[in-house]
């Protein structure tokens, strides 16, 4: 029985992965849809700290390439928690291609207008 349920999770990821639409969702969705912070709480996190889009969206990259617990704009209980990000490996242009669809999906300011 644990078997049939470890195989249908590793199909599930799987196919996650190779029918995915972009980068974004192939190689962040697949672990933040787990964590009970969703990433638009994070979104807002980064913004209110940074406020801009360039400064945001450098913060995320720097933080997501190297990543650091004094750099985290998570709370220390969910650091504590959860730990710290291993060092992305996407390339430069797949993390700022990542980053921009994350801004887009998240920034309120242009569903404002």
């Amino acid at each position: 029985m644990k078997n049939i349920i470890k195989t249908i999770v590793t199909i599930g990821i799987f196919s996650t992965y190779l029918f995915s639409q972009n980068v974004f969702e192939r190689n962040c969705l697949v672990c933040h849809e787990h964590f009970p912070a969703s990433l638009q709480r994070m979104f807002m996190s980064y913004l209110k700290v940074y406020s801009g889009e360039i400064t945001t969206k450098a913060a995320l990259k720097g933080y997501l390439q190297n990543p650091d617990k004094k750099l985290s704009v998570m709370s220390d209980l969910f650091i504590d928690r959860f730990g710290i990000k291993d060092k992305t490996d996407l390339t430069e242009k797949e993390l700022e291609e990542a980053i921009n669809i994350y801004w887009d999906l998240y920034n309120v300011r242009n569903k404002l207008r």
